[in-house]
């Protein structure tokens, strides 16, 4: 794919650079630290435009205006973060994923290409930074909504326990099921019975097996059911061996399905306007044979109607993630649906399809297709929040038992993950793109400071642009193939995939088949049939990419930066592994584009608590590596000295870490180390490296060279490096 050039755009207000080597000076590691880790906790506060639509492990917005504004701005970072700027040049980022470079870069005033391989990564930063009415969203928005709620609405009502008088459900609560091998009888399998916890409830909600009944029982209290004695303090299920509640039959139960699993209907938590302000916590109840009907009627009216409504007709292809779905039986996209679900989101599908404005449709149709996350079988109900918690609430498919079926249109104020509620974080993800603004804590104190002048929306262009400020080039397609125009770049800001740690394509191929329905025909990026292709850099062991495909890979991608970058420019990513053989890649890489290492910095990526890490060793903090042309580097009487030990290097990380009050782990330290022996291997290769020798070979001379350095390294632990 080659960027082209457009001679006759004006080249005006092109950007005087700093002084080289402004970012090794300036960036300030301890004050963007207390940002991100902030930032990471409440991500969709700092940075609402995050709501446009879910992308994975994206990076803290803080971070990257730090490093943006380290490198292009004129006074101290503490003080220049918080100004409104208006700088000239242009920035390139050859993994946009989540945008987090884009937006911030723009922002700044600064022009940028964004380019990715995955069209849902290009598709959701193309909307991010498009320009909207949003008046008019806002309005299509509650038009379709009422228009939803009036063909679909009463399948999601209940009656109140309470007063008798209708209610809306909020969340529809399922069990798997599966026959017993001995006696016949359909098996619900529980892990537990507990479906809601005494916290923001003042009663612990159980599921009663005998009396199939929602029983509530006050915090300390005997775990038995009030009516028949039954035993509630675990459930059926253990280790994918069930207990026929009938006979005692144990059993495997374990998947590899021929067929989707088959699930009941066990509980309801719903609001009762009437009733809701003077009921004690939340409202649940056992379903009644009128909220069965409402289920046989969403069947038939989907099979009534199933042609009309165009669902995808999809395959789940195999695959690392997509494998966990075919031994639960799941063979079609449409599988992890519900009836009521299918039917209410076919009907949400043509309304948005009428929407006559284009943009307005096209930020409908996201909106579609980021929702659907809330809408499907793998949700499950957290007993903490008592709310729905998304299929992607982790990084794969976790195939749970227990399933909760969110409020499909939603109610207004009330619940989350519903049609009407991403409707409006959107539209707040659109107001912060125009008016961003940035939060800061004085002693706890938390203040929003509008950043007056600013804004991440662009002009977008379809020609790299030339530094004139707010412009875009966004471009779906592999980078390797990407030709920027020689020296143009004022730098290149990204965050490459960490090899095989999310299957990215996989697990976006579920909403995309969705929204391929709803603007296929209108944009290219949408013409193959699934988003994975072998251009993508992740290892996938079911396509059989492994280490030398991502290195090669990411040598062409960096070669191509390097040949776009000004003299002097820096390329800048950030990176996150504990073991140092998961550098080689880039180590390699930056050796094939004559690129060395000026400096590596830390910095919070992960939030403190985050899901994905919890209780492994794996660290929160990324190396930020700052790379420049070696030639110039050598040549240039300002380079920083770099030659300090490995030992010494961490421990300074370290403590800047704790002067931002974030004491480092042992995982954490392990990934600077990691970090640091890279950066060293990239200096000692540097010299003597020959990109022309076969791949396979320059993999080698890596890995045995950081093997030697691992080798000799002398391992800091956070009490020795806090101690210094």
């Amino acid at each position: 794919m080659s960027i082209s050039t457009d001679e006759d755009h004006p080249r005006q207000g092109q950007m005087t650079p700093n002084a080289s080597f402004a970012m090794e000076r300036r960036f300030d590691a301890a004050f963007v630290a207390r940002l991100a880790l902030r930032e990471k906790q409440v991500q969709q506060s700092y940075r609402p435009m995050i709501g446009i639509h879910k992308w994975f492990a994206r990076r803290p917005g803080t971070l990257f205006r730090g490093l943006l504004l380290a490198e292009f701005g004129d006074g101290e970072l503490s003080e220049d973060y918080w100004q409104a700027h208006d700088v000239r040049g242009v920035v390139a980022d050859p993994f946009m994923g989540g945008g987090t470079t884009v937006y911030e870069a723009l922002r700044l005033g600064l022009d940028v290409v964004g380019v990715d391989v995955n069209p849902m990564a290009y598709w959701l930063v193309h909307q991010g930074v498009e320009r909207i009415d949003l008046a008019a969203l806002r309005s299509a928005g509650e038009v379709t909504w009422k228009e939803l709620q009036g063909e679909v609405g009463d399948l999601y009502e209940t009656r109140c326990c309470e007063c008798g008088d209708a209610a809306e459900a909020k969340y529809f609560l399922w069990v798997k099921t599966c026959p017993c091998p001995n006696c016949g009888v359909t098996v619900s399998l529980f892990p537990g019975y507990r479906l809601a916890e005494a916290v923001r409830h003042p009663r612990e909600v159980f599921h009663c097996p005998t009396c199939d009944a929602l029983r509530e029982l006050p915090p300390g209290a005997a775990k038995r059911c009030p009516s028949c004695e039954t035993e509630l303090s675990r459930g059926n299920v253990r280790r994918g061996t069930a207990a026929c509640t009938r006979c005692a039959h144990e059993f495997k139960f374990a998947p590899y399905l021929a067929a989707p699993p088959q699930h009941r209907l066990v509980g309801i938590e719903y609001q009762c306007t009437r009733c809701y302000a003077s009921v004690e916590g939340r409202q649940f109840k056992t379903p009644d044979d009128e909220d069965f009907e409402r289920v046989t009627r969403s069947e038939r009216l989907l099979e009534e109607r199933r042609t009309e409504l165009l669902l995808p007709e999809d395959e789940i292809p195999r695959g690392d993630e997509t494998d966990r779905l075919h031994r639960w039986g799941y063979r079609r996209y449409q599988d992890m649906f519900s009836a009521r679900q299918m039917l209410g989101l076919g009907v949400l599908r043509g309304f948005i399809a009428e929407v006559q404005d284009s943009r307005v449709r096209h930020a409908l149709a996201t909106v579609f297709s980021d929702f659907l996350r809330y809408q499907n079988l793998l949700c499950r109900y957290d007993t903490y929040a008592l709310k729905c918690q998304d299929i992607f609430s982790v990084h794969g498919f976790p195939v749970g038992l227990i399933v909760c079926e969110n409020n499909l249109p939603g109610i207004p104020r009330v619940g989350s993950g519903s049609f009407i509620h991403f409707v409006e974080k959107y539209l707040r993800a659109k107001q912060y793109a125009q008016r961003p603004y940035e939060t800061r804590y004085d002693s706890r104190r938390k203040t929003v400071v509008p950043v007056l002048g600013e804004s991440a929306e662009a002009l977008l262009r379809d020609t790299q642009p030339v530094g004139t400020g707010h412009e875009a080039l966004l471009a779906c397609g592999p980078s390797q193939n990407v030709a920027f125009r020689p020296r143009s770049l004022d730098g290149s800001f990204t965050d490459p995939p960490y090899f095989d740690n999310v299957q990215y394509a996989e697990l976006m191929d579920f909403c995309y088949v969705w929204l391929r329905t709803l603007v296929g025909d209108e944009d290219d990026a949408f013409k193959a049939s699934s988003t994975r292709t072998a251009d993508e850099l992740t290892g996938n062991v079911t396509l059989a990419r492994g280490l030398e495909h991502f290195a090669g890979g990411l040598s062409e991608i960096f070669s191509r930066i390097a040949e776009g970058l000004k003299a002097g420019a820096p390329l800048v990513f950030t990176y996150h592994h504990n073991a140092p053989d998961a550098y080689m890649p880039l180590v390699l890489a930056l050796l094939d584009a004559e690129l060395t290492v000026t400096s590596v910095l830390p910095a919070p990526g992960e939030m403190v608590a985050s899901l994905h890490i919890a209780g492994t060793k794996s660290s929160i903090l990324d190396s930020v590596f700052v790379c420049r042309d070696r030639h110039f580097v050598a040549h240039h009487p300002e380079a920083p000295e770099v030659g300090r030990d490995v030992d010494t290097l961490v421990t300074a990380d370290v403590a800047a870490m704790a002067n931002s009050e974030y004491m480092c782990t042992d995982g954490d330290v392990l990934c600077l180390r990691a970090g640091h022996l890279a950066a060293r291997a990239v200096r000692d290769l540097g010299q003597t490296w020959d990109r022309a020798i076969p791949l396979p070979e320059r993999v080698s001379r890596v890995l045995k060279h950081m093997a030697a350095l691992v080798s000799t390294a002398e391992p800091v632990t956070p009490a020795k490096a806090t101690a210094v």
